[in-house]
């Protein structure tokens, strides 16, 4: 089941950009799995400012519960939105 949201999100990266864990909601999610790229179909989107980051990745809780996130970031070092959440 899918959920889609537009929530903010913190994300921390690696040095490359990858998310390696996540607040949302309250709660801290460690990525446990190898996050994969989105396949952003831009040619819907007429007047973009900046070229979007987006990223799907399963994050899990301290307390177990994971969940699999699509996160998406106009600008790679302030505001990220959890845009969709998979259980």
């Amino acid at each position: 089941m899918s959920t889609t949201l537009d929530a903010i999100a913190t994300v921390w990266t690696d040095s490359d950009g990858i998310p390696i864990r996540l607040v949302w909601q309250g709660q801290r999610f460690q990525v446990t799995d190898t996050p994969t790229p989105l396949d952003l179909d831009l040619d819907a989107v007429t007047h973009l400012t900046a070229v979007p980051i987006g990223w799907r990745f399963q994050g899990t809780s301290l307390d177990g519960v994971s969940l699999v996130f699509d996160v998406l970031s106009f600008d790679r070092a302030h505001e990220w939105r959890v845009i969709r959440t998979y259980t």
